[in-house]
């Protein structure tokens, strides 16, 4: 009932839509209307085979207004995956709750992965103690780093990705493309991805888990 309540409040709030020129770009790009052939190519953030839907995509009108931010629907326990090679700058994993609530924003936990041309990932919902890596670690693209949640402001569980990179303006939020089972893609609002079955080199299969 409460995924319904919020697609509703969604379609009513359509018109209040961000101004930023990014989102003017992002859904040309999402058209193939322009095309960007030298961005990095990142995964899904999780297991091969699987496949999951995005609830809201970049600039979504419920909590994305100003932000170039993917949430994936994702049970309670889910592997969440390394979109990219990096090293890791920031773990918070203590906190306990979570509500369709902006008082619940400091409770996100979250991961967040600095890349070698100087951009950043962040992984946010994560649940309480979910994140199995450590500031300072090197992880690899591929590698379980997290398990997903309801943690701060989050409705229903899911896992909030969004990617920044610096320039001279400073940290600037960027849209993305993904490998899918179907190519390589930027990723629209209310339609599911599977994930293309890949092996990484260094990094065990994620094992089978079954969320709550």
């Amino acid at each position: 009932m409460k995924f319904l309540i919020l697609i509703f409040c969604c379609f009513l709030a359509a018109c209040a839509v961000s101004n930023n020129p990014l989102r003017k770009e992002i859904k040309q790009l999402q058209k193939g209307k322009i095309k960007d052939d030298t961005s990095f190519v990142y995964i899904l953030p999780f297991e091969n085979k699987k496949a999951h839907l995005i609830v809201q995509g970049y600039f979504g009108v419920f909590s994305h207004k100003e932000r170039a931010a993917l949430d994936f629907k994702m049970k309670r326990g889910t592997n969440i995956l390394a979109v990219r090679d990096g090293v890791v700058t920031r773990v918070k994993e203590d906190g306990t709750k979570g509500g369709w609530s902006k008082k619940y924003s400091s409770q996100g936990n979250n991961i967040v992965i600095q890349h070698s041309d100087n951009s950043r990932s962040g992984y946010w919902h994560l649940q309480k103690d979910g994140a199995l890596v450590k500031v300072g670690d090197t992880v690899r693209q591929g590698q379980i780093i997290g398990l997903s949640g309801k943690t701060g402001y989050a409705a229903i569980p899911h896992l909030h990705l969004i990617v920044w990179k610096s320039n001279s303006r400073g940290w600037q939020q960027i849209a993305t493309r993904f490998q899918t089972s179907k190519g390589i893609k930027y990723l629209r609002p209310w339609k599911w991805y599977r994930n293309k079955e890949t092996s990484f080199p260094g990094v065990s299969q994620p094992m089978e888990t079954t969320g709550q």
